[in-house]
């Protein structure tokens, strides 16, 4: 093993931190004390005022009444936003953990107390409930009352409501922190060197296979270290998650996930189905990549090996100036607001331990603005996490003029700036390729991406579904459990393409998505696949879909996601509309195989 592949270059994002003072001073800051003391009064305060007058009154005052609730459900956010922000940059600071126990805590007792909005909005009447929704003084917030409407089967009393709200801190939340603070607690061990989980991961994009292969027995011997605690953790979350079902009536453990991303069960599964029946698709990509590779074999470790030697780094500045260019091109105010991100200290970017992996774009709070979370170490994939993650910062940045209520969008809606900014930041970066073996190690760097997107997340959502349907069923899964499940459903797509080691079957336990959220994953492929059949929509008609797409993007969650994707003449719920995307990552795969035909050459 290459010993030079592990020396640690610095890319200038080592000192590029965020400044949250736009949210709180710190944890010290009387405002932040104060609100946080306050706060449960004046939720107090707002129910003793409304609770039990929502049917009766009229919609001057529903208006009047939404409006303050909206001051409340912002500070809560606000409050719960920097919290997360602080602890996440440092897990192991005792400090920062209590700050967001304490804050979780206080937020939870508040909310107990407007708990009874959603609840008495959806119990409404239907005459009441249309007089509301055809009312013009609550246009802009008329899709808040639908969503509350379409939740109204499965909602509780008051009471459970609250219960369940307080509870959630003791059972679900606490044991995702624990997820979370293991996950960054963890070391993993290789050539006398100690990793984080992001630097460790990225060691599996090295060129040299002894590189990969010896990190992907360091992640195996970690992950299998912590194997009984998270396989308990995944066990507790997912039982609560079964519980909160069997109370509210959802017919199956993905049903709220959908109702919540606003499709319908069906076209979820059409997304599925569709991608499953394509797999031939992922086999035809990895024995392309075989070839290219020159190996025999394709193990789990050389899936995102890169192809070519040409590997690029990238400092930090040099991959500022090529996303801003690419969103500047795109159009000029995607650009500015690019650029508010690096002026304004948006962006935490350094790797450090007990910092949490990955990396993420917080919407935060309509008065406010996104911040961006990254583990940047200067790769091709960096550059294009960054463009990601940016996509979304744009997203949420625009889509505030929504306000606290309508702000946020569903998930499936979630990933498309993201995926379209990295879609145009590596269109710019392939059309000034030098060379034919530049152009196939970018094209194949991009549909390693893809590929992940679309076909591994539907792997996770198969190893999902089995999981939670063996656990609603048989109870308590085991160690051996979990990992049978993860093997079977990862072999299930791969076929004979990829050979799995006995060690991989570790590594469902440091996928935080299944704790996070369940059923997140699939929204993941439904955004890449919605995004390459709006991109050929961009490239039919480039002059009149930029403004199409800021005002997609600025209205945020205001509509259902059907109506969002009217003007661009998409309908999500036609299964055969699944297949365009899958067509071009068909198209894209063929154009690597053409590029390949002489490779070697120049």
């Amino acid at each position: 093993m290459n010993n030079d592949s592990l020396i640690e270059k610095t890319t200038g994002a080592e000192e590029v931190v965020w400044d949250l003072t736009d949210l709180y001073r710190s944890a010290d800051d009387d405002v932040f004390i104060s609100d946080l003391n306050t706060l449960e009064q004046n939720c107090l305060d707002f129910k003793n005022k409304w609770h039990g007058n929502v049917a009766s009154i009229a919609v001057s005052e529903f208006v009047y009444m939404l409006e303050e609730y909206e001051v409340l459900v912002e500070l809560m956010d606000k409050l719960s936003s920097f919290a997360q922000l602080v602890w996440s940059t440092n897990t192991e600071d005792p400090a920062n953990g209590r700050m967001l126990q304490t804050t979780r805590e206080v937020i939870a007792n508040a909310n107990q107390h407007i708990i009874f909005l959603s609840i008495e909005v959806s119990e409404l009447s239907d005459d009441v409930m249309d007089s509301l929704l055809n009312s013009p003084e609550l246009e802009s917030r008329r899709h808040w009352l639908e969503v509350r409407n379409d939740f109204k089967p499965y909602r509780l009393s008051d009471e459970v409501e609250q219960v369940l709200a307080l509870k959630s801190l003791s059972s679900r939340f606490a044991w995702v922190r624990l997820h979370d603070e293991v996950m960054s607690a963890q070391v993993f061990r290789l050539l006398g060197h100690e990793y984080t989980e992001a630097e460790i991961m990225k060691l599996l994009q090295e060129p040299n296979r002894e590189t990969r292969k010896a990190a992907a027995e360091a992640i195996t011997q970690g992950l299998k270290e912590s194997a009984r605690v998270q396989t308990y953790i995944f066990n507790t979350v997912v039982a609560d998650h079964h519980t909160n079902d069997q109370l509210r009536g959802f017919k199956s453990w993905v049903s709220h996930r959908n109702l919540e991303n606003e499709v319908s069960d069906e076209s979820v599964n059409a997304l599925i189905t569709s991608v499953v029946e394509r797999s031939d698709l992922l086999r035809r990509y990895y024995s392309l990549k075989k070839r290219l590779l020159g190996v025999d074999e394709m193990f789990e470790y050389d899936r995102n090996a890169p192809v070519g030697t040409e590997q690029s780094f990238w400092t930090w500045d040099a991959a500022r100036g090529v996303v801003v260019s690419a969103y500047s091109e795109f159009h000029p105010r995607f650009g500015e607001i690019v650029e508010l991100f690096f002026d304004s200290s948006w962006i935490h970017a350094p790797v450090s331990k007990g910092k949490n992996g990955g990396a993420y774009s917080a919407g935060t709070i309509a008065s406010a603005h996104p911040y961006i979370f990254l583990n940047y170490m200067g790769s091709d994939r960096d550059v294009q996490v960054l463009a990601h993650e940016l996509g979304h910062g744009v997203h949420q940045y625009l889509s505030r003029s929504q306000g606290p209520l309508l702000m946020d969008t569903p998930l499936t809606i979630a990933e498309t700036a993201s995926v379209f900014g990295e879609m145009i930041t590596f269109n710019k970066l392939f059309a000034s390729a030098e060379n034919r073996k530049k152009k196939l190690s970018m094209l194949m760097g991009k549909i390693d991406d893809i590929v992940s997107t679309v076909f591994r997340q539907i792997m996770l959502n198969r190893f999902e579904d089995a999981m939670h349907t063996m656990r609603r069923s048989k109870g308590e899964l085991s160690i051996d459990n979990m990992c049978d499940i993860w093997m079977k459903t990862q072999r299930e797509q791969y076929g004979d393409s990829i050979t799995l080691t006995d060690g991989y079957r570790y590594w469902w336990s440091y996928i935080s998505h299944f704790m996070h959220v369940p059923g997140y994953v699939y929204a993941y492929a439904y955004g890449e696949l919605l995004v390459l059949a709006l991109h050929e929509i961009y490239k039919n008609n480039k002059e009149s879909f930029s403004d199409k797409y800021i005002k997609f993007l600025s209205s945020g969650g205001s509509k259902r996601p059907s109506e969002l994707l009217q003007p661009f003449g998409i309908n999500t719920d036609d299964p055969g509309f699944w297949k365009i995307g899958l067509g071009v990552i068909e198209n894209l795969i063929a154009e690597a195989e053409k590029l390949s035909e002489p490779y070697g050459q120049e």
